[in-house]
C-alpha cells in the first residue's frame, strides 16, 4: 500500500489557497511540506494530503 498519494517534486494547490502553485519538496510522517512555485527561499508550507489539490496537465 502506498502511503503517500503526491510523489516528490509534484506540483499541488492548497484547497485554502488554490491560486497559489506549490511544489512538494519532503513528505515525512503524512506530512507534506512544501514551497512555493518560483519562491523557494521562502519558508516551507506544510500540509496533510487531505488538504492538496494535484494540478491537472493541460
Amino acid at each position: 500500500m502506498l502511503e503517500n498519494t503526491f510523489p516528490i517534486g509534484s506540483e499541488v494547490f492548497a484547497k485554502v489557497n488554490p491560486d497559489l502553485k506549490l511544489i512538494i519538496r519532503q513528505y515525512l510522517k503524512r506530512i507534506y511540506y512544501c514551497t512555493i512555485v518560483g519562491n523557494p527561499l521562502q519558508r516551507d508550507l506544510v500540509y496533510f494530503e487531505r488538504e492538496l489539490i494535484p494540478v491537472r496537465v493541460k
